[in-house]
């Protein structure tokens, strides 16, 4: 269930009798053809589906996350990694204090990867707390439904491309984009790297079946609601 769609009682009563929530983290960021939201959908939603059928709370989604190569794509916002683990940390501080002891983050977003380190350090601050950090997407079961699927898999490919992420009226070209040279991208500025890039795609199809899409949705969502229901 959304915090969106609760009341403070309604989450004082749940806490009466469960200490689990769920964090989405996102970003607002170029995804080729897709919505610049695509993260934020994938994490608001996954985490969604995999808490709704345990009555488990889920927060809103951090939209805003860390990711500066796509600064010279207009929509992409980013910030800075101490900001955002600051922004982060106020948020499990806020968690804490109001009695959640068991915390899962579903990150969207691979440049978001400096909080899942820093979500160690917070639970060594805070030892009544325990906080599971999932990128959803390379999660072990997910990746190798990916990989089973089509192994040339990257941002903004067909592996983003579900139904809530796509938009009305955009047509997708029909070839296989050749993988970047990712090396060279990590060297580059945000306008260069926008050079090398185009429109975004990082490597392979811009999209597949629907069939396909949903059988990776549901496995993405079963590992992650395993997470919640279990290993603590």
């Amino acid at each position: 269930m959304r915090i969106q769609d609760m009341n403070w009682m309604q989450v004082e009563a749940y806490l009466g009798g469960d200490d689990r929530c769920v964090l989405p983290l996102g970003s607002t960021e170029q995804h080729a053809y897709l919505s610049l939201c695509t993260d934020n959908l994938l994490a608001e939603r996954m985490a969604h589906d995999a808490a709704e059928p345990l009555g488990i709370p889920v927060f809103p989604v951090l939209n805003y996350g860390i990711t500066p190569s796509f600064r010279a794509y207009p929509g992409t916002i980013t910030l800075r990694t101490h900001t955002y683990l600051q922004l982060l940390r106020d948020v499990l501080d806020g968690l804490a204090e109001q009695g959640f002891r068991r915390i899962v983050i579903v990150n969207g977003h691979g440049g978001n990867s400096p909080a899942q380190g820093y979500v160690g350090e917070w639970m060594a601050d805070h030892t009544s707390v325990r906080v599971k950090f999932h990128n959803w997407w390379n999660a072990p079961k997910t990746w190798a439904k990916v990989q089973k699927i089509d192994p040339i898999a990257s941002h903004a490919s067909w592996m983003e491309n579900f139904p809530w992420t796509r938009l009305a009226g955009i047509a997708l070209p029909a070839k296989q984009k050749a993988p970047v040279d990712y090396d060279l991208l990590r060297l580059l500025s945000p306008q260069d790297g926008r050079a090398l890039l185009g429109d975004g795609n990082f490597a392979g199809l811009y999209e597949r079946p629907d069939d396909d899409m949903l059988a990776l949705w549901e496995v993405a969502v079963a590992e992650t609601r395993a997470l919640l229901t279990s290993g603590w």
